[in-house]
């Protein structure tokens, strides 16, 4: 049975110009060489519907094969029906026979038109593969996320991971804030007809930390005192991005009152940021009665302004 170059694009005999050319499109992207260098069929599958779109492409083609003057490979059907050498100048001649089985450049078609020129790299065959003379071309570049935890994307690190088949060291410097975007140069696809490779755009996720959130450089911290702790002041035990350290709170503290943990922040290659505490005063879940005798006894203060 002859092959249905519409069913090949998945298309409908009565399908457009437009729609023709969207199917092939993804085909084309689908199948081709490059993004399939693990599948042997995909060479042979991108020749298929390149050839198919060749002269479902063409709109003298197109109606040739639809009144059966051509067959599938776009040989005339029945002795020199139809036939006139410049329909098929664009098949690749083999042997003797101008009809033979080599496909040319689907029918001199800009694929960078549609497809742009970072997808395709120069793909040739001595069985008459696909091929496409232009000028070098950059590859495409390729997109990966990566979840950073919020210590490591604070402090910097390196992290191995598995690209385009390779494994590489990727440098997380410090400070680098959710949704940054990491380039590194060449690790993308190949570039055509001689063209650099292109790029491996990295989007950093950065995970939550249960108490520290960045600002900037600097690292912020609420810190929960207790009622004794923030009348009579303490020393307290907090932790930074770094460890933990000693902190004075002073006597008399209030809630939303902010000290400061100079060069306790993230270290960047320009400047160094400092740890912001918020302290948040925090009554017992329980009064007791000696708190509440204690609170009797105590004279009012001025604390709103309104």
């Amino acid at each position: 049975m002859s092959k249905d170059l519409y069913q090949i694009l998945g298309v409908n005999k009565s399908a457009g110009e437009a729609e023709i050319k969207s199917a092939y499109r993804k085909l084309a992207r689908k199948y081709h060489p490059d993004l399939n260098k693990d599948d042997k069929n995909a060479a042979e599958k991108f020749k298929e519907v390149s050839a198919a779109y060749d002269i479902l492409g063409n709109e003298e083609k197109r109606k040739k094969y639809d009144n059966n003057e051509i067959d599938a490979d776009g040989k005339p059907t029945g002795f020199g029906a139809g036939f006139n050498p410049n329909d098929y100048s664009s098949y690749t001649y083999s042997g003797g026979n101008p009809f033979g089985a080599g496909f040319g450049n689907a029918q001199g078609f800009d694929f960078s038109s549609i497809f742009g020129d970072d997808v395709f790299s120069q793909f040739t065959g001595g069985n008459g593969g696909f091929s496409r003379k232009s000028r070098a071309s950059k590859g495409q570049d390729l997109s990966y996320n990566m979840r950073v935890d919020f210590l490591d994307a604070a402090n910097g690190m390196e992290k191995s991971i598995n690209l385009n088949g390779k494994n590489i060291n990727v440098k997380i410097p410090a400070g680098t804030q959710n949704g940054q975007t990491l380039r590194l140069k060449g690790m993308g696809l190949a570039g055509a007809n001689g063209g650099q490779n292109g790029d491996a755009l990295i989007t950093i996720n950065v995970g939550e930390h249960p108490y520290f959130k960045a600002d900037g450089n600097n690292i912020l911290l609420n810190l929960p005192i207790s009622l004794k702790e923030a009348v009579k002041g303490a020393k307290i035990t907090v932790p930074t991005i770094n460890g933990k350290v000693m902190l004075n709170i002073p006597s008399g503290a209030s809630s939303g009152e902010k000290l400061r943990l100079k060069g306790k922040g993230i270290k960047s290659k320009t400047s160094q940021g400092d740890e912001i505490v918020t302290l948040q005063v925090v009554l017992p879940q329980v009064i007791g009665d000696d708190l509440k005798k204690f609170a009797e006894k105590m004279d009012n203060y001025a604390v709103r302004d309104f």
